[in-house]
């Protein structure tokens, strides 16, 4: 099932790999660029297409550069994918690749993506990282293609409060199952999240703030020293983010993504409007500041902690406890607008049914996902919707994965 052959790339597929065709199949090429003539290896086979790895690059592209990062490559850390792209190109790239789902996926003849909106510098964003340890105890990250840990001891997409915060740890502990550090960019907020093979804790000491939580089997949450969250601000509005609470991995550009779901959006004193998925109440607090009235669905119990706490002063604000797919349907309010944030799998049909039966004439939907947002735009246009834009915005620099904002309206608005 191995074969050496020369290829011209001309295409970029949604998990990052470069597209070449050879005798009728499409062979993907992860590390490199489209535009390049490369040498590979097929490594896996199929009767439409072949996945291969990269040889040698006979003739690279003006975007190829030097990773930055000592551990960058398809033998090392798998937390990367594109360090080997300019990053003024990756984001062009990534557009191009919503282009593609969305005419591929969502069967749109004319998709109005817009110009991605870029990272300020492409480095030093993460605000939250999980790491294993391996077999010697030592930290690290997931090998790009098998369960084999990386040791790590510096990372060029980390926030610098992380990677001081990494530099700091002093431990070498083979019970441990994982370890996640967090911080808040705007406040300084330090918080390092783990769990061990057995529920006994291990023994620590720090000198400086940091807040420690052991997550237990049963997902109970055991502060060892400090809180159980941070604060991070956004737009000069803080909050609080509990140590299993999802929030977004790049501060900076949540706060460009607060800012077009906002504009897009668009709410009005008089109007009642659904935040789904609303996590600790990103969406949740802009939109109770401008709306008349508020509705917020979250089914993580923290989350839905922090989102009441987030937002204990907006008196115009319910949060909802559940899933989207079953509280939905129980909501009596005519809908004005919505924004949903689903997970990467997109929105159950139920929940998209019920949110097209409100029938909101402006649906904001942000996603990860380009090719789950593509299928779920069309099963809004079939609801009777149209879609007006796809906004990129490069939340994940150096990796393919890209934060997508779409409007979807539906009559005269």
């Amino acid at each position: 099932m191995s074969g050496t052959i020369t290829l011209k790339l001309d295409a970029l597929a949604h998990g990052g790999e470069a597209i070449g065709r050879h005798e009728g199949r499409a062979i993907f090429v992860p590390y490199a660029i489209p535009g390049e003539r490369v040498r590979v290896e097929l490594v896996e086979e199929h009767e439409r297409y072949a996945r291969a790895r990269l040889l040698e690059v006979l003739d690279p592209s003006p975007s190829r550069v030097a990773p930055a990062c000592p551990y960058f490559g398809p033998e090392a850390c798998g937390g990367c994918q594109w360090q080997h792209i300019d990053y003024a190109v990756q984001a062009r790239l990534k557009g191009l690749v919503v282009l593609d789902q969305f005419r591929r996926v969502g069967k749109f003849d004319a998709p109005p993506i817009l110009e991605p909106l870029p990272d300020a510098t492409g480095w030093e964003y993460r605000n939250h990282a999980l790491f294993r340890t391996d077999t010697d105890g030592r930290l690290g990250f997931l090998s790009a293609h098998s369960h084999t840990v990386y040791p790590v001891d510096d990372c060029p997409i980390l926030h610098p409060l992380l990677n001081d915060l990494l530099h700091s740890l002093d431990m070498v502990y083979p019970e441990l199952e994982w370890l996640e550090l967090r911080a808040g960019t705007a406040t300084g907020d330090l918080m390092l999240v783990l769990q061990t093979r057995e529920e006994e804790p291990p023994s620590l000491e720090v000198d400086f703030p940091l807040s420690i939580v052991q997550i237990r089997h049963d997902d109970a949450i055991a502060p060892l020293i400090g809180l159980d969250y941070i604060v991070e601000t956004i737009h000069e509005r803080p909050f609080r983010i509990s140590a299993t609470s999802f929030y977004q991995v790049n501060s900076a550009q949540a706060a460009q993504v607060v800012e077009v779901v906002m504009e897009a959006l668009e709410p009005r004193g008089y109007q009642k409007v659904l935040d789904a998925y609303c996590g600790v109440g990103l969406f949740t607090a802009f939109l109770s500041a401008e709306a008349g009235y508020v509705i917020g669905i979250e089914a993580h119990p923290a989350a839905v902690a922090d989102a009441r706490y987030n937002l204990a002063e907006a008196d115009n604000t319910v949060i909802l406890e559940g899933t989207v797919e079953a509280l939905l349907p129980t909501v009596e309010h005519k809908l004005d607008a919505a924004v949903v944030d689903p997970p990467r799998t997109g929105l159950e049909l139920a929940a998209l049914d019920a949110l097209a039966a409100h029938g909101p004439a402006r649906i904001v939907y942000v996603s990860c996902d380009p090719a789950t947002l593509a299928r779920d735009a069309r099963r809004l246009v079939r609801h009777g919707y149209t879609l007006e834009w796809v906004q990129p915005v490069d939340m994940f620099p150096q990796t393919y994965h890209i934060e997508n904002v779409a409007l979807l309206t539906r009559g005269d608005i």
